[in-house]
């Protein structure tokens, strides 16, 4: 009862193309830099080269055969625990896999390392003064939110259009890091 992810491409998950775009925006008007993070099999290394590609400026991969079969309480554990310490003012993901569709991991993730969340954002003002702030979905259609920073995004398709990767952040991705953590690495 897994995912059998043998049979297909490593690609990037469609929303956290939208994540990286919100990410890269926020660092290109803030003079910050994007760190891709993804947890899986090798052949998620394509997706981390495909944010370095797009302007990101390192990845780590959560590569280890013992978090084969994840669950979301698993999975957000070994990314809380490589956030720990690393200093971020904002955490982005998209707003749910294309796999389970939970919409959970940034909630967990945020809960895990005490930080604010801001939930369904399709709207994220750059962060100024310690605080982020957000237009987050409703129901009824969006509440403006604001949090203290560090805090942790989860962003829906409507937020922005990701940007193709160029020749030329192609090529720079090929001189840039990817951090492969191991569940050793993690503790």
């Amino acid at each position: 009862n897994t995912l059998d992810r043998d049979s297909v491409d490593g690609v990037m998950n469609e929303i956290d193309e939208y994540a990286v775009e919100e990410a890269l925006k926020i660092a290109e008007a803030t003079g910050g830099e994007v760190i891709a993070l993804s947890m899986g099999p090798s052949q998620n290394t394509e997706t981390i080269k495909k944010a370095l590609s797009m302007g990101a400026a390192s990845g780590i991969h959560i590569l280890d055969d013992g978090l084969a079969g994840s669950d979301a309480i698993a999975t957000s554990l070994a990314i809380a625990k490589v956030l720990e310490g690393r200093g971020a003012d904002l955490i982005i993901f998209g707003s749910e896999s294309t796999d389970a569709r939970m919409s959970v991991i940034p909630a967990m993730v945020a809960e895990r390392l005490g930080l604010p969340q801001l939930t369904f954002a399709n709207k994220v003002a750059a962060p100024g003064d310690g605080t982020v702030k957000a237009h987050c979905l409703t129901d009824y259609g969006y509440d403006v939110v604001a949090a203290s920073t560090p805090a942790v995004i989860s962003v829906v398709e409507k937020i922005n259009e990701p940007r193709y990767p160029s020749f030329k952040g192609i090529m720079a991705a090929k001189k840039k890091t990817i951090e492969v953590l191991t569940l050793a690495d993690l503790g």
